[in-house]
């Protein structure tokens, strides 16, 4: 994601170090025979924190990683709208 402006990689990152925490929540509670409620909960918050920042990645991929149609030599990070797609079924 190096072709990211600074202030979406930071909030991509924000959402993956929430995602982090919560989950390392939920390994606690299991741990330590945790509250069924409190640990489905927590696991919710991180699915749903996982899929913005597949989103947001996704997203970013749209506007940077896109591979120009006009251009004949593909780059190391380039997608086609093709793979681009079938990144995006992936987080469904």
């Amino acid at each position: 994601m190096r072709q990211a402006d600074e202030a979406t990689r930071k909030k991509i990152l924000n959402r993956l170090k929430r995602a982090r925490g919560q989950l390392d929540a939920v390994i606690n509670a299991v741990e330590g025979e945790g509250n069924c409620r409190d640990v489905v909960t927590q696991l919710a918050a991180v699915s749903t924190a996982l899929d913005r920042a597949g989103f947001a990645i996704v997203s970013t991929a749209m506007q940077y990683c896109l591979i120009d149609p006009e251009q004949t030599a593909e780059t190391e990070d380039g997608l086609t709208v093709e793979e681009l797609e079938k990144l995006f079924l992936s987080l469904s």
